[in-house]
């Protein structure tokens, strides 16, 4: 029997972490590529997950990574949106005024949509993988901070 069945559970938690550590830091506070791979591998290297786990997480991910993508495409078109605005106003104007509303709720969604899936991740961790999770966040926020 090789190998590759008993690691795929720790490459899906791996990516799931460092999706979720990755989106924090870009969404939550400024982004730090360093912070994002030392979360990546501490999750990697110490989260075991039961095969339910890793099937539901799998799950989550590929939803999460849907509902992300077509937001990421919306926030490029409200990009445009406003650059276009802004050079036809050449001011804080009606047009760039809604563009800038407008690119703030996407935003503002992603953020929710982020936070909702790393919540998500969270609720199908047993009692001391949720205590490590949050161990980890909270030391991947502070370091983020500094």
């Amino acid at each position: 029997m090789t190998q590759l069945p008993r690691v795929v559970p720790y490459v899906l938690v791996a990516i799931l972490f460092a999706t979720a550590g990755a989106l924090i830091g870009h969404v939550l506070l400024p982004a730090s590529p360093l912070h994002e791979i030392e979360l990546h591998q501490t999750l990697h290297s110490e989260m075991v997950l039961s095969a339910q786990q890793s099937s539901r997480m799998a799950i989550l991910e590929r939803t999460y990574t849907d509902r992300r993508t077509a937001l990421e495409r919306q926030q490029a078109a409200n990009k445009a949106e406003l650059a276009a605005a802004i050079a036809s106003e050449h001011r804080f104007g009606p047009n760039v005024s809604a563009a800038v509303n407008r690119s703030q709720a996407t935003n503002s969604q992603l953020q929710r949509v982020t936070l909702e899936h790393i919540f998500a991740m969270r609720g199908l961790l047993d009692a001391d993988q949720a205590a490590y999770f949050d161990a980890e966040i909270d030391r991947a926020r502070s370091d983020f901070a500094q």
